[in-house]
């Protein structure tokens, strides 16, 4: 199971979640978030870490121009799309591409279904930010054909990790707030024991 830390917004708490193995990192292009950051602040964050480690860049409601000028000018590897795009904007992404869907019932599961060559991550609806918002939806009502195949989001914390291992099995897991002193600001001795709690259960 790989792990994302979402809202990267400098250069020292990059440097200690690559340090502490993430998998990939996730940069927040939405002015309107609490966690943006600007393309040039996140150009001198990438070339601080290592190159195995994925960059992602969040959007919303983006045009796939803009997607794919910033993706080359700063070294990303993924993109990912949190806000009300459809399978047309996904055809015109040059990189390979996550697509989040918003739960907030049963039905929005079918989401996934209206899209093809990208992956899903799984948030939690909110009527008035399109993420972020440190809330879980009903894990429990994941469709068991879908769980080994999304990236988890969504108020994810080190005591939830037993219950993810042993229920649930997704390809990934996606945190921000979780581990936050302040929105864009990572709490060093919360990333430090949940990369701990993360190590025991692989068993390494």
């Amino acid at each position: 199971m790989r792990v994302k830390v979402c809202g990267i917004t400098n250069v020292k708490d990059a440097v200690l979640c690559a340090e502490l193995g993430t998998d990939a990192l996730g940069f927040i292009f939405y002015k309107k978030s609490k966690r943006f950051i600007n393309i040039e602040n996140a150009k001198k964050i990438i070339v601080a870490v290592p190159s195995f480690t994925s960059k992602v860049g969040v959007f919303v409601n983006e045009s796939a121009n803009v997607i794919n000028d910033t993706a080359l000018n700063i070294g990303l590897s993924h993109i990912q799309l949190h806000g009300d795009e459809d399978q047309s904007i996904v055809n015109k992404i040059k990189l390979p591409v996550i697509k989040a869907i918003r739960i907030n019932s049963k039905d929005d599961f079918n989401k996934v279904n209206n899209f093809i060559n990208c992956k899903f991550l799984l948030d939690t609806y909110s009527p008035n930010d399109f993420g972020g918002t440190g809330n879980k939806f009903n894990w429990n009502e994941i469709p068991a054909q879908i769980k080994s195949k999304i990236i988890l989001s969504g108020g994810i914390e080190k005591d939830d990790l037993n219950f993810i291992f042993s229920e649930i099995h997704p390809e990934a897991i996606d945190l921000s707030s979780s581990l936050e002193i302040l929105p864009g600001k990572k709490d060093s001795n919360k990333l430090i024991d949940f990369f701990t709690e993360l190590r025991q259960l692989r068993g390494f």
